[in-house]
């Protein structure tokens, strides 16, 4: 995606000074904390640490207590329990904590997780009948049912008592009061508080905490931590306090099918950062709910059976290498087709056969491609069913949610959603949300934007501000690695290697410092030994066989004004 404006925010040169000299930081290191938000030497002292004791209460949740009641009724009742889930990473690894919680308290508990084909999305009648047929008589649900208004009634009609936990938007009605199930417990951080960003996994880790206490439930925080990273909530308070955690749990002591995991991809003795899961574990926790069934993602993330786990370790690595075979095949037909028929504000393309499982993703490397919202489907017997992508301007819930009279059903968060309408209105929904996604941006938001968090000077760069960097882990959406810029510098010996990767040397006077700009080797020729340039990079360690050294991840880079 080309950067067509570079944005630095300004901030106080004796500010800066100050909150570096009470902090103990480096000038560089505080400018990118001021404009992040992080502005008082408290805040710092916060943010760089972001331990246990920075977790809220989980019975400040609204609706947590009497979930905990009835959960607990039921288990001393010896009545049949089934934790339903959803078939990406969130709503499976929030299913496998409160399988686990539920196990580790006695229960007689069994999991349900739709398969996407068969049964759709959410909670509705196959996981009502399911749990009928298995003689069930309390469902709680995880990282859905907030809309699940048909299904609670058909569960509270065959006597089967409904908690519901879910991070999904609920559904409004035509004033725009929040309409909620007639469930016999909700915990929905949405319901009460809008601003409240967190993981159905957390919501269920929350859950928990609160029914065996937060020291029992801690085993857990690996699996919350998937989910937050996989639904790609901000890593902020206490979302980045659990990814921290998890991710000390997943690289130190793995549950036997994270460590499985690990070993069929080939990590092993690698650190697991949020962005390294995200490209590696994530996907292949995510391949059976997209193409297969995620009964067995459940199998896995609780067995401690080595064998059983690396046999289902194996399996997810298959169904995820077939899973990236079909997605290219479509990413390819949706290019060839967005090639013909172009795009307006929004991309919306359709097609018989695309398999629902992947339009997702694939709706998501158009929106980064084309910096406009991307709506995929797949039509099956003249029902178009999709998913949807955002860019970060738009409120994309709120946008679908205009359209909701030509839609058979919808939901999702501001990001990213799932949708489903007659094949014929299509064409109806893409020029309506033509119509709404101007009204609802400026000409500005529709630009792709590179945020720099500070302009340093070249020799402010070095171990030790790497080092202030590393502080900032997790890293991820909402805490995103850290973007620098500085003016005025010379392009040294600049070579393609790789094919398409542009390597060189950045030198401000006597400091010079490797770069090297991944897939940016069709700009080469926008580097003139004459002329200077302006970069924008985030400073990395480079670690070879002989030793550390520091290189420069180019982001973007111009010739510098006369």
């Amino acid at each position: 995606m080309p950067h067509r404006r570079w944005f630095v925010q300004k901030t106080n040169p004796e500010y800066i000074e100050y909150l570096s000299k009470t902090t103990s930081i480096s000038p560089a290191f505080a400018q990118i904390l001021i404009n992040r938000g992080i502005k008082t030497p408290a805040e710092v002292r916060v943010f760089l640490d972001p331990s246990l004791s920075r977790l809220n209460d989980p019975l400040e949740l609204q609706g947590i207590k009497e979930a905990t009641e009835i959960i607990k009724k039921a288990v001393r009742d010896k009545k049949r329990i089934l934790v339903h889930g959803d078939y990406d990473t969130d709503g499976i690894t929030g299913t496998a904590i409160l399988f686990s919680t539920l196990k580790k308290m006695g229960a007689d508990v069994l999991y349900f997780i739709p398969d996407r084909r068969l049964h759709g999305y959410g909670f509705n009648r196959p996981g009502v009948e399911f749990a009928a047929e298995s003689g069930v008589r309390l469902i709680i649900t995880v990282d859905c049912g907030i809309t699940s208004f048909k299904a609670v009634k058909e569960s509270s009609d065959r006597g089967i008592g409904v908690v519901i936990t879910d991070h999904h938007e609920p559904a409004k009605d035509d004033s725009g009061k929040t309409v909620l199930p007639g469930a016999a417990a909700l915990i929905n951080p949405k319901i009460d508080d809008a601003l409240s960003i967190i993981s159905g996994s957390t919501v269920a880790f929350k859950l928990a905490a609160a029914l065996i206490g937060m020291d029992n439930a801690l085993d857990m925080i690996d699996l919350a931590s998937l989910g937050t990273i996989a639904d790609v909530v901000p890593l902020v308070g206490e979302n980045r306090v659990i990814v921290k955690e998890g991710l000390r749990l997943i690289n130190e002591s793995p549950r036997t099918g994270i460590s499985a995991m690990k070993d069929v991809s080939g990590l092993n003795g690698r650190k697991l950062t949020a962005g390294l899961l995200s490209f590696s574990l994530i996907p292949r926790l995510n391949a059976s709910g997209r193409i297969d069934n995620a009964n067995d993602v459940i199998k896995m993330l609780v067995t401690e059976n080595y064998n059983e786990a690396i046999a289902l370790a194996r399996r997810l690595n298959d169904l995820n290498k077939k899973r990236q075979q079909i997605e290219e095949e479509i990413y390819q037909e949706a290019l060839a087709m967005l090639k013909e028929k172009g795009h307006d504000f929004s991309i919306v393309l359709a097609s018989e056969g695309w398999h629902e499982g992947v339009v997702g993703i694939v709706a998501s490397r158009l929106a980064d491609a084309y910096y406009r919202p991307a709506f995929i489907f797949g039509i099956t017997d003249g029902i178009a069913k999709g998913s949807a992508r955002s860019i970060p301007p738009l409120d994309l819930y709120h946008g679908i949610s205009l359209c909701k009279d030509i839609l058979l059903s919808f939901g999702g968060h501001r990001q990213a959603a799932g949708l489903k309408l007659r094949a014929g209105d299509v064409e109806l929904f893409e020029t309506r949300m033509n119509r709404i996604i101007p009204d609802s941006l400026t000409d500005s938001d529709l630009v792709p934007t590179l945020k720099i968090d500070a302009s340093v000077a070249f020799r402010e760069v070095g171990f030790s501000l790497v080092r202030e960097i590393d502080l900032m882990e997790p890293l991820g959406f909402g805490n995103s690695s850290p973007v620098l810029g500085t003016r005025g510098l010379e392009a040294v010996g600049p070579k393609i290697v790789g094919n398409k990767h542009l390597k060189m040397r950045l030198k401000h006077r006597s400091y010079i410092l490797d770069a090297i700009g991944f897939d940016m080797g069709d700009k080469a020729d926008i580097l003139d030994g004459t002329k200077l340039i302006d970069a924008v990079y985030t400073p990395t360690i480079n670690v070879w066989e002989r030793g550390r050294t520091l290189q420069l991840r180019l982001l973007s880079f111009r010739q510098s004004p006369l």
